[in-house]
């Protein structure tokens, strides 16, 4: 067993039993625990479903179909733009069930998404970030495209409706007008159109590795024409050549703001740019030439932030909009079920990079 198949087992078995131990949340419903329908949960999921995928470890299937199972007794609170995230793993555990009870929510939370009151709509049709309790008006966020639009793509495809794909290409569009840096290839966490600005105009890691680990999976999901693929990835590779400048000189890893380099490193976008970059490099989509080194240093420092229960350190908490850097250096950091499962996705393509030479 690889050093990286050994983490891989553990993170994953951390995250199974994740819960908060005292930590003062600011949400109302937790983000920690893993047996809530939030959107770290979502995260976690679809990370778990990942390692399932790649191990066939029918424990890590029980587990998924038995959460879903038990939420939906209990009850979802509320849809939402983030409460939406759990839907894609779901999406790929009815595949593998054939449930139709999985089958009618994914029909109900499509239609929710796609009606003209369900999903707030703001500037332009942006899908809004409204989260629990919280319609955030005006405000769309790059975290949208990972924790809703990968999900209608997904349905598009299982129910068979092209409009649900035409919507969701048209969201990866709006957020990349809305939310790129041109200048430095990075996007912006989020943008308002009532105050028609973006905000602090902070380029926040975890918000940029939605994208790169987003577009890569996205691509996979739907048969996308020439000049749309084209774009999307075009601005994968800036987005990527941006990393590539502001990795750690040291460690080779992110900080949480990516171009402020007081700011501390954090693991989940850290582990969403390696991963997203790992597959890029897989795909054919980047150079190893070009990238090779990157990634290699940043993998040689990866493994220092999983301890040995394999939970992952330096993860930053459930991180709304900010209007300046020390926002985001001031966000605690703890273990988080999205920060184990944007590990878990990197481990596994870093176990195909450091094997297909």
């Amino acid at each position: 067993m690889s050093v990286y198949e050994n983490r891989l087992n553990l993170v994953a078995d951390a995250m199974l039993t994740m819960k908060n131990n005292g930590i003062e949340e600011k949400f109302p419903i937790s983000l920690i625990d893993i047996d809530c329908w939030e959107w770290p949960q979502g995260v976690g999921l679809y990370g778990l479903y990942k390692y399932y995928e790649f191990s066939k470890d029918e424990k890590i299937l029980n587990f998924l179909i038995q959460w879903f199972d038990d939420r939906i007794k209990e009850g979802i609170l509320e849809k939402n733009v983030n409460t939406t995230a759990p839907m894609l793993t779901l999406s790929y555990i009815y595949e593998i069930t054939g449930k139709e009870e999985y089958l009618d929510l994914i029909k109900e939370w499509t239609a929710w998404i796609m009606e003209e009151k369900g999903l707030i709509r703001t500037g332009d049709g942006c899908f809004q970030h409204m989260i629990t309790k919280n319609p955030n008006q005006g405000e769309i966020l790059i975290d949208t495209l990972f924790m809703t639009v990968l999900f209608l793509a997904r349905a598009g495809a299982i129910l068979n409706r092209k409009d649900c794909i035409d919507e969701a290409n048209y969201q990866f569009l709006l957020h990349i007008k809305y939310l790129l840096n041109k200048q430095e290839g990075l996007f912006y966490h989020g943008f308002n159109f009532d105050r028609n600005n973006n905000y602090g105009e902070i380029m926040w890691g975890r918000g940029n590795s939605w994208y790169t680990v987003a577009i890569m999976d996205y691509m996979e999901m739907v048969d996308l024409d020439a000049g749309l693929k084209r774009h999307f990835l075009t601005v994968y590779e800036n987005q990527v050549k941006a990393l590539k400048k502001y990795a750690d000189p040291e460690e080779g890893l992110w900080h949480t703001v990516i171009n402020d380099s007081s700011s501390y490193i954090e693991l989940s976008a850290s582990a969403g740019f390696l991963c997203g970059m790992m597959k890029g490099i897989r795909k054919g989509v980047i150079s190893k030439d070009e990238y090779g080194d990157t990634v290699q240093k940043a993998l040689s420092h990866l493994l220092d932030y999983i301890d040995e229960k394999g939970v992952v350190k330096n993860v930053s908490y459930g991180t709304p909009i900010g209007e300046n850097a020390e926002f985001y250096k001031n966000i605690i950091c703890c273990p988080m079920t999205y920060g184990q499962a944007m590990m878990i996705m990197a481990l596994q393509e870093a176990m195909r990079y450091t094997t297909e030479r």
